[in-house]
C-alpha cells in the first residue's frame, strides 16, 4: 500500500507544480470544483425543501387526526363506553407525541435548509470571484472560454399506512350508534 501512496503523492505534487506554473488552469479547476459544489448544494436544497413540504403535510394530517379523536373520547364517555374512551384517549396522546416529534423534525429541516442556503450563497460568491479572476487572466492572455449550463433535480418517496384496528372498531361503533339513532327517530 505504501508504494501506491508514494506514487499518488508524487502525482499530486507534479499536478500541483503544473497548476502553479499555469495559473489559468488552476482557476479553471477551481471554477469547475465550485460549479460542481454549487450543483450539489442546489440538489440538496431542493431535496430538503421537498422533505420540508412532506413534513408539513404529515404534521397537518396528524393535527386532523387529533381533532378527529378528541370528540370521540367525549362521545364514548357520554355513551358509557369507558373501554373505547380509554383507547381513544391513548390514541390522542400517541398522536400528540407523534405531532411533537414531527414538529421537531421539521425545525431541524428548516435549520438545515438555512445552512444549505448560506453555503450556496458562499459558493456563488466564491465562484464569482474565481470567474472574475479567470476573465481578467483571459483578457490579459487574449482568449476566452465559456462555462456550461447545469441542471438539478431530485426525488423523494413516501410510505403508506396499514389499516388501524382501533379505527375500524370506532367506525363500527359510530355506525351502530347512528343506526340506533335513526331507528329511534323512525319509531317516533
Amino acid at each position: 500500500m505504501s508504494v501506491f501512496d508514494d506514487v499518488s503523492r508524487f502525482l499530486e505534487e507534479r499536478l500541483d507544480e503544473f497548476l502553479q506554473a499555469n495559473p489559468h488552469l488552476e482557476l479553471q479547476v477551481l471554477d469547475d470544483k465550485l460549479q460542481e459544489q454549487e450543483v450539489d448544494t442546489l440538489r440538496l436544497l431542493k431535496s430538503l425543501q421537498v422533505e420540508e413540504q412532506q413534513q408539513q403535510a404529515a404534521i397537518l394530517a396528524t393535527a386532523q387526526e387529533i381533532q378527529r379523536w378528541h370528540p370521540r373520547i367525549q362521545k364514548a364517555e357520554v355513551a358509557g363506553r369507558p373501554d373505547l374512551a380509554k383507547a381513544a384517549r391513548e390514541r390522542e396522546t400517541a398522536l400528540l407525541r407523534q405531532g411533537n416529534q414531527q414538529w421537531g423534525q421539521m425545525e431541524v429541516l428548516r435549520q438545515r435548509i438555512q445552512q444549505t442556503q448560506t453555503l450556496h450563497q458562499d459558493i456563488q460568491k466564491r465562484r464569482q470571484e474565481v470567474v472574475a479572476k479567470r476573465r481578467a487572466n483571459q483578457t490579459a492572455a487574449g482568449s476566452q472560454t465559456s462555462s456550461q449550463p447545469w441542471t438539478s433535480g431530485s426525488t423523494w418517496t413516501s410510505t403508506s399506512a396499514e389499516p388501524d384496528p382501533l379505527e375500524t372498531q370506532f367506525k363500527q361503533w359510530e355506525m351502530e350508534s347512528e343506526l340506533e339513532e335513526l331507528k329511534r327517530k323512525m319509531n317516533r
